[in-house]
């Protein structure tokens, strides 16, 4: 019997972990689902940020973001995020396998490995996720880009990338990144204010949009010939609406 007993306990606790991991994936599709008509008070990265400047005592730090739906947003504002990040987006789903085996293949000719995220991968990183890197992070972005590829249309995901995108310190969204450094409203940004903003998302503490150094004015350059490339806003006629 006590054999029995102690033969009974593993089971017990593999049960215990498979009840929990499916309750976990099950409140993380509530969450993803609810997102798709409601529009985030926040986001993970913003409360990292914050609690990150209390910790170091930056008590002027502040957060800057105003949530527009993606008709107040320029659409130059919203091709120039694709055109600069993820020029497949409209036609993947969360994953670009193709850029990857290309930084892969860099990476080993000796090039420093450069990132290969997809706007989706992107939302769910910035949404739910901490700043980082670890193979359980990466597994939980997987996860959820999945999710978001599965429950919202394309058009939502762009909403909300454009909405939480980090610009600058404490800046997100292209609304508030707009009033900061153009002084005016993301409807009105043009096309080279647009990639302006673009080029500084893969690092917008190094990248700056109010004193650009030469090489975010050339990787400006570059995504005004990319948007040019693509048709302009005509390319997000692919993205299917809701």
């Amino acid at each position: 019997m006590g054999k029995a007993r102690r033969r009974s306990r593993p089971w017990r606790l593999g049960r215990a972990l498979l009840y929990t991991l499916f309750a976990a994936l099950a409140f993380a599709a509530v969450c993803v689902l609810s997102l798709r008509w409601i529009d985030p008070p926040t986001s993970a990265f913003m409360l990292e940020a914050r609690a990150e400047a209390l910790w170091r005592g930056e008590h002027d730090y502040r957060t800057r973001y105003q949530w527009v739906p993606l008709e107040a947003i320029s659409p130059q504002a919203a091709i120039a995020v694709i055109a600069s990040e993820d020029q497949q987006f409209p036609f993947h789903f969360g994953f670009d396998f193709k850029s990857i085996r290309e930084a892969v293949r860099a990476h080993e000719r000796g090039h420093k490995l450069r990132g290969a995220s997809t706007i989706s991968q992107q939302v769910a990183k910035n949404l739910f996720l901490w700043s980082g890197q670890s193979f359980v992070r990466k597994a939980l972005e997987a996860m959820l880009t999945l999710m978001l590829e599965t429950m919202w249309p394309k058009e939502r995901i762009l909403e909300i990338y454009l909405n939480i995108a980090e610009f600058g310190r404490g800046i997100y969204g292209v609304q508030a990144a707009a009033r900061v450094y153009f002084h005016k409203d993301a409807a009105r940004l043009n096309s080279a204010d647009s990639a302006l903003l673009a080029v500084v998302l893969p690092n917008p503490r190094l990248y700056r949009v109010d004193a650009p150094s030469r090489f975010v004015l050339a990787q400006r350059d570059w995504t005004l010939k990319q948007m040019a490339n693509l048709g302009g806003p005509a390319y997000l006629s692919a993205i299917e609406p809701p």
